[in-house]
């Protein structure tokens, strides 16, 4: 077992990590930047190491410095959180030479899976169902054209190393496309180096939907159940919950084997996430993987009754998942809200000085968060400042005490998204999980109408 991880992240997945690790006896060392240098993360931690300054390019995505850090404090491990480094090939190489070990999966699979292109060929050579769509890179307007056409419209061009919509385009028609096109490459390549885009077919109002796995290091993979993903904000998740309102137990155990089966055969370790895109027929296809812990984690968790953080350390000092089968059965429902310190008209981030801040409680309540009376919210970072998590018996109890828990988290100083999710819990829509990917923006429009009428 390890004896000392690196946390290489900050803000409540920094904590959420040092709980796991304090709870299997694991002294941890936080790295963190100026601007958080009054953070839980650092308190909590048994060392601390300062490694730039507020932007994260001189930080938390300084590689040089995390693995200085870790060099010095002599740990065994990092562990990446999400975002950053979680998804980096070339970091988990470096902490594959420098003989520290990387808490997620090889760099050779993160590598596959970071290219969109490649990651949707191995699913379909493995069984997974994909959207029709370009075999690799789109290499001229011809070729665009061409495709397009063949699939129909309307399509969606998307960046090869891409995430969080950036570099995506949904085109409706043959007069947009050049343009189109020629905009995402530009947009890829200035947020991830890389111009390269694909395309596929757009599915217009779809659900999104994903399948949490993790693997040991003994050929063994499981899936822990789905979670709905669907209420979003430009390719951002607000809410997610687990297990969908979509899904049946019969899908449920078709997709999770076939999922479970495609992993094996990619020897894939440690905690991942197969996202898909249901059309209004149920049919789902698979649209990429993100090879990491997911910020919406803790829901498979309240379902699972499994510590998710606690088995990627756990996998990654070579133990075995003590499970039968290909999978765990999943118990309630569970809720996740996205706290974030943004207004909740406009989604413009909200920096500033908490000056109070008050957590619900009671049965099947969760918050994970970092943030406290007095602490000060950079501009410099994601605006997530807490999750609040609730789990009951079933998808209605699971609403009623998430609606209940929104009414007693209070926040003031900076604003927040809470009167957003308080609104989506008390929409008939939303109770009856009748909604898109496109929910919130029509929910919003329509509120916005209300509010003027």
């Amino acid at each position: 077992m390890f004896k000392k991880i690196l946390v290489a992240n900050r803000g409540e997945i920094a904590l959420r990590i040092i709980c796991a690790c304090k709870d299997l006896g694991i002294q941890t060392v936080a790295v963190y930047s100026e601007a958080d240098r009054n953070s839980l993360h650092v308190r909590f931690a048994d060392e601390a190491v300062c490694i730039g300054p507020p932007r994260s390019a001189d930080s938390y995505l300084n590689l040089a410095g995390i693995i200085s850090a870790a060099e010095v404090t002599n740990v065994d491990a990092i562990h990446p959180g999400y975002g950053f480094f979680s998804e980096n090939p070339h970091f988990a190489e470096v902490c594959e030479a420098s003989k520290i070990a990387f808490i997620g999966p090889r760099s050779e699979v993160i590598r596959l899976m970071g290219d969109k292109n490649r990651a949707r060929k191995a699913m379909a050579e493995a069984g997974v169902p994909v959207l029709p769509g370009s075999e690799g890179a789109i290499s001229s307007e011809k070729e665009a054209l061409r495709l397009a056409e063949q699939i129909g419209y309307p399509v969606i061009i998307k960046a090869s190393a891409g995430g969080g919509g950036r570099g995506m385009r949904v085109v409706a028609s043959e007069a947009e496309l050049n343009a189109s096109v020629a905009n995402a490459q530009s947009e890829a390549a200035a947020a991830f180096g890389c111009a390269d885009v694909y395309l596929e077919k757009f599915l217009e109002n779809p659900r999104h939907i994903e399948f949490q796995v993790i693997g040991d290091h003994h050929g063994k993979v499981i899936h822990l159940g789905e979670r709905e993903c669907t209420i979003q904000r430009r390719h951002q998740k607000v809410l997610e919950e687990s297990p969908s309102p979509s899904i049946d137990a019969e899908t449920r155990t078709r997709v999770g084997r076939t999922v479970v089966t495609a992993l094996e055969k990619l020897g894939y370790t440690n905690s991942g996430t197969i996202e898909f895109l249901m059309d209004p027929s149920g049919n789902l296809y698979f649209i990429e993987m993100n090879t990491r812990l997911q910020v919406e984690h803790p829901v498979t968790e309240m379902v699972t009754g499994i510590d998710l953080v606690k088995t990627q350390i756990l996998v990654a000092a070579g133990e075995r998942l003590e499970v039968e089968g290909d999978h765990l059965p999943m118990r309630g429902h569970s809720i996740e809200c996205r706290i974030c310190a943004e207004n909740p008209e406009t989604f413009a981030p909200s920096a500033g000085k908490v000056t109070v801040f008050h957590v619900p409680g009671g049965t099947g309540v969760r918050v994970d968060t970092a943030a406290y009376a007095e602490c000060v919210i950079p501009p410099y970072y994601d605006s997530l400042i807490a999750k609040l998590i609730v789990q009951g018996k079933d998808r209605e109890e699971a609403i009623s005490r998430m609606a209940r828990a929104l009414d007693m988290f209070i926040v003031e100083g900076i604003s927040t998204s809470i009167s957003v999710h308080q609104k989506i819990m008390a929409d008939p829509e939303f109770r009856a999980g009748r909604f898109d990917t496109g929910y919130l923006r029509k929910f919003m429009r329509n509120g916005s109408r209300r509010k003027s009428v």
